[in-house]
């Protein structure tokens, strides 16, 4: 069957005979630390939001369209003190912006963070600013902290609209150790009567791994494993064990075997692919066949005194262009990296691989997890 599109390849995929379902080798494991694996339940970060303004800018702040800007700024005034029509205010020198930052696990009151600033409006730079004081709230609503501080640009912004240069994005900037904690939100390990492990990965295998590490360390059957995810750990009589028992299990080494997988961006064309990664015998046909249509514009002109009108007559023209296709013969238990060299030898593109790989896991070809992002 034959598809017909503009500027697009035409990719046919004819998997040869019957797919053997190659066994090959186990896949090579390795040691690591339960910690880089694993993470310990409730012990995480948490993310920060706020809204405020950024000031001392020099008339690169916000339009004056930008009402949202006039009515904060209104607003902080009035309650200064400081009656002023919204309509009066113009706000060149100043930006609305919201602030990020992630408050990380036992934080404590009066410790800092870094946050990220962002222009919210049509601020062209926010280099030189300061931002005003700003509280920082989580997802149940309760205000974690406080941000304030002069902001630190990675780019600059010169010139007029006409003529002007631009590094980077002078709409970003950054408030190192801006933000003061303000509220307790670490988690006691005291009233916890299960210690809970996380796998990045869920894994059966690498759960059954950590699982029998930590029984081994600890010579008893204090681990289990609760899923492929999950490993809980019986947490000592004495609650003030707790950090030295962590200590010893996130330090403890177990062999983890990944899982295959090929990560592709269509959108970038990007392909991303493990070394283990192993192909069944595949015959893959690749040709490519577009349409090109360009229109071009003839002025009619009368002739001198007769009584015609000049008129503008489009004149078309169609082109076909179809290339030979190319065969690539993958053998049993080729890798990616040889499909990928092969692909590019007869030209195919990053798009094009992309197409081929997602076709050659239809076909059940690759033996790995293809995710597409």
């Amino acid at each position: 069957m034959r598809r017909f599109c503009l500027q697009l390849p035409l990719l046919g995929l004819i998997a040869a005979a019957s797919i053997l379902g190659y066994a090959g080798t186990d896949r090579q494991s390795h040691k690591v630390l339960i910690r880089d694996v694993a993470t310990v339940e409730g012990v995480r970060d948490n993310s920060l939001i706020g809204y405020g303004l950024v000031v001392g800018l020099k008339g690169t702040g916000d339009r004056q369209q930008t009402f949202f800007t006039v009515q904060t700024l209104a607003s902080i005034l009035a309650r200064m003190g400081v009656q002023i029509p919204s309509a009066s205010v113009r706000v060149n020198n100043v930006a609305a912006v919201f602030v990020t930052a992630n408050l990380p696990p036992f934080a404590r009151p009066g410790m800092h963070l870094d946050v990220m600033v962002s222009s919210s409006g049509d601020a062209r730079s926010l280099e030189g600013g300061l931002l005003l004081l700003t509280p920082l709230y989580a997802a149940d609503g309760q205000v974690y902290a406080a941000a304030q501080g002069p902001l630190v640009v990675g780019g600059y912004s010169v010139g007029s609209a006409t003529n002007s240069k631009q590094v980077n994005h002078p709409t970003v900037g950054r408030v190192p150790g801006g933000a003061l904690i303000e509220r307790d939100s670490s988690v006691d390990l005291g009233k916890l009567q299960q210690l809970s492990l996380l796998l990045d990965e869920a894994n059966f295998s690498t759960a059954e791994e950590v699982s029998c590490a930590i029984n081994r360390e600890l010579a008893s059957t204090s681990a289990r494993v609760v899923d492929s995810r999950r490993v809980e750990i019986q947490a000592p009589d004495d609650p003030r064990l707790i950090p030295a028992l962590l200590a010893r299990v996130e330090n403890l080494e177990v062999r983890v075997r990944r899982r295959a997988k090929v990560v592709v961006n269509e959108r970038t064309g990007t392909v991303v692919l493990g070394q283990d990664v192993r192909l069944a015998a595949v015959s893959i046909l690749h040709g490519n066949f577009s349409i090109e249509v360009t229109t071009a514009y003839a002025v009619s002109q009368p002739n001198p005194l007769a009584s015609g009108q000049t008129e503008v007559v489009p004149q078309s023209r169609v082109s076909t262009t179809e290339a030979p296709a190319r065969n690539v013969a993958i053998e049993e238990g080729a890798s990616v990296e040889e499909l990928v060299s092969r692909l590019q030898a007869i030209g195919a593109t990053a798009r094009d691989v992309v197409s081929i790989l997602q076709a050659i896991k239809a076909a059940g070809a690759l033996e790995a997890d293809l995710e597409v992002i």
